[in-house]
């Protein structure tokens, strides 16, 4: 029963309502609104899947060191950290999460008043919005020590590692697949020194480690009902040590192209110079300069990092028999290998121009 675990949290009043709340495919979400005397309140509250998150202990670690930090910075410059970052409620034994007899775990959260998130771009100008908040959302981690949190995903952006995974797969080929999807392996396998390239920035010292997202998509972000303004960033159960690099182009990779992800039709899959340049328009403005001279030289490496990392994941899952990425269809996965392949293409001969729309607007920061 809810009820009993809601008891659990540090919260008054009386319930009025328990609905499932969200699109969400991974954690249970329900919006609970509490009355106590004249005025509600509304909270969030969810089941954390740890089928997908292994250590949901370390997880809620990383989610309350990073909001309590976020809300103090926000406050320090005058915003509201109720809702301008996610606010958790501790339980009453003053914990982050509560965890019952069969080791589910539960966190709650306040709801943030008078916001709206969207799954799909409604207007071009929410796809600069975005980049705007995600960069604000780094610039204000920025002087968070990123080595101190927990990898809840381990060798998540980890590119040489999905290239040596891939490979495994290849040379077991456990369904027989790989004959008929030779070229999209030789297509990795020439771009296997550039899987390196971010690493071997990291080393040099071009690269600094930073609290990142890993997964910056538009309906992780709240906008204002009223003003259709960003607020607040959410979604961070994949909150990680990494780099702005990826969060960047984990956006563009998705963002920046013409068709959906599963596109048969490659003739309509293409990289959008113009999104792109949207994009890039917003992330340094929200990031403004906290972004180091090497992250700017990268971003337009990150989208290829991304795009390219992708496409070799849907590629490995599609060779070991589609065990990873839910599917609809028969090669389902294959189809989104070549899609992200092809972007990887396109962006590699528009490397020039990124690199100039980065300058353009790395000049005025």
């Amino acid at each position: 029963m809810l009820v009993n675990i809601i008891d659990k949290f540090k919260i008054d009043g009386d319930i009025l309502s328990i609905e499932k709340y969200g699109n969400g495919h991974i954690n249970d979400t329900h919006l609970l609104t509490l009355k106590t005397g004249e005025n509600e309140c509304k909270y969030i509250l969810q089941k954390i899947n740890k089928n997908v998150f292994k250590s949901p202990e370390k997880l809620m670690k990383n989610f309350a060191s990073v909001t309590e930090y976020l809300a103090n910075k926000i406050n320090e410059l005058g915003g509201d950290p109720q809702r301008e970052t996610l606010n958790l409620i501790k339980t009453v034994d003053g914990n982050s999460c509560y965890v019952d007899e069969n080791g589910e775990v539960y966190r709650m959260m306040l709801f943030v008043k008078n916001s709206v998130c969207y799954d799909k771009v409604e207007r071009s100008e929410q796809f600069y919005e975005s980049a705007v908040a995600f960069g604000n959302f780094q610039r204000l981690l920025e002087k968070y020590p990123a080595g101190t949190l927990e990898e809840t995903i381990v060798d998540f952006h980890n590119t040489p590692k999905r290239y040596e995974n891939l490979m495994k797969a290849v040379k077991a080929d456990v369904k027989g697949r790989a004959a008929e999807v030779e070229s999209e392996i030789n297509f990795a396998r020439e771009r296997e020194a550039f899987c390196y390239t971010l690493e071997n920035a990291r080393v040099d010292g071009k690269l600094p480690l930073r609290v990142t997202h890993n997964d910056t998509k538009l309906n992780n972000i709240l906008f204002d009902r009223d003003s259709g303004k960003p607020i607040c960033v959410i979604d961070l159960d994949t909150i990680m040590p990494g780099y702005s690099v990826n969060d960047f182009g984990d956006s563009i990779r998705f963002g920046a192209s013409t068709a959906a992800e599963d596109e048969r039709d490659l003739s309509k899959v293409n990289f959008d110079l113009d999104l792109y340049e949207m994009y890039v328009k917003g992330f340094i403005e929200g990031m403004g300069d906290a972004l180091a001279k090497g992250e700017l030289e990268l971003l337009p490496i990150g989208a290829i990092m991304m795009t390219l990392e992708c496409g070799m994941r849907f590629l490995t899952d599609y060779l070991e028999g589609d065990v990873y990425f839910k599917t609809s269809r028969e090669k389902h996965n294959i189809d989104r290998a070549r899609t992200q392949f092809k972007l990887v293409a396109d962006m590699e001969s528009n490397l020039k121009k990124m690199h100039e729309i980065v300058n353009k607007y790395s000049q005025k920061v």
